[in-house]
């Protein structure tokens, strides 16, 4: 088998550095949506093989993009100006502007992830919470967050200050949020559980207290804490048809978690680390 690698050119003529945070493959498999440090969005046509679209989207760095169904036209945006943005391309020419803002986040969001059904999509903020949003919800003349920060923090090596844990934002636009993991260090991830296997009844995320969450979509309380990792969990998965979920740590390990979901203590069942087996105590909270 050969392997053939081939990269593609999403920069644009600027002599700044750029960076792509994070990236996804629309439903058919013919472009990707890119969210990149020029504070914009980016779609890449891959049987053209060329950049199609670059939408100036936010005041910041894009952290997190993905599209929001199979249909492909609308996009969900997330930014460290602390706003989640909906695209739909369809009116880009005439409105040239977003279809509509979100706000809710007191800090910059970290990821986001749609729940397929072109209405629903979680976000993972510094803030320290994740959050459900509803587009029906959204505005459409907002054009940045107001700052409720009186203090100095950076996420990448301070903790995130007590004083700041209980604020509320005073325009939240969200369903829910779901508080207990750390949002530090890292553009820890988020996901909807499979709706094959648990009917997407659940919300789960890495953290940077070395462990995974998942908590009730419905009841916002936490199921499970899965306890093995010794440094931050950036990013897990759910099987999209078995109660199997795998992690991956800064310390280097994968680990492969059975999830029965009926109360049951989760153990991880396979630890991988480059070429050798590591086991320790196992814990479940």
């Amino acid at each position: 088998m050969q392997e053939i690698h081939e990269g593609l050119d999403f920069s644009v003529d600027d002599d700044g550095e750029f960076r792509i945070f994070s990236v996804k493959f629309s439903t058919d498999g013919r472009e990707l949506v890119a969210a990149s440090s020029d504070e914009s969005i980016h779609v890449y046509d891959l049987e053209a093989n060329k950049l199609s679209l670059r939408i100036p989207a936010h005041s910041s760095d894009v952290n997190a993009v993905c599209f929001a169904d199979e249909g492909g036209h609308v996009i969900y945006s997330g930014s460290d100006d602390n706003l989640c943005k909906v695209w739909d391309r369809r009116c880009l020419v005439t409105r040239g502007q977003a279809a509509g803002v979100l706000m809710g986040h007191l800090e910059g969001i970290t990821f986001i992830d749609s729940r397929g059904d072109g209405r629903y999509f979680i976000s993972n903020g510094k803030d320290q919470a994740i959050k459900l949003w509803d587009i029906r919800k959204m505005s459409s003349n907002v054009t940045c967050s107001p700052s409720l920060r009186d203090y100095e923090w950076d996420y990448r090596w301070m903790e995130y200050p007590d004083r700041a844990k209980n604020r509320k934002h005073p325009n939240d636009q969200s369903l829910a949020t779901y508080k207990g993991h750390s949002v530090l260090r890292t553009l820890i991830r988020c996901y909807f559980s499979p709706a094959y296997s648990t009917g997407q009844k659940y919300i789960y995320t890495g953290s940077t207290d070395s462990s995974v969450y998942i908590y009730d979509l419905v009841s916002g309380a936490q199921v499970a804490r899965l306890d093995y990792h010794e440094d931050p969990v950036r990013d897990c998965s759910w099987h999209p048809f078995h109660p199997t979920l795998v992690s991956s740590s800064w310390d280097g390990v994968i680990a492969q978690w059975e999830f029965p979901g009926n109360g049951q203590p989760s153990v991880p069942s396979r630890l991988t680390r480059q070429r050798r087996w590591r086991r320790r105590q196992r814990q479940f909270y």
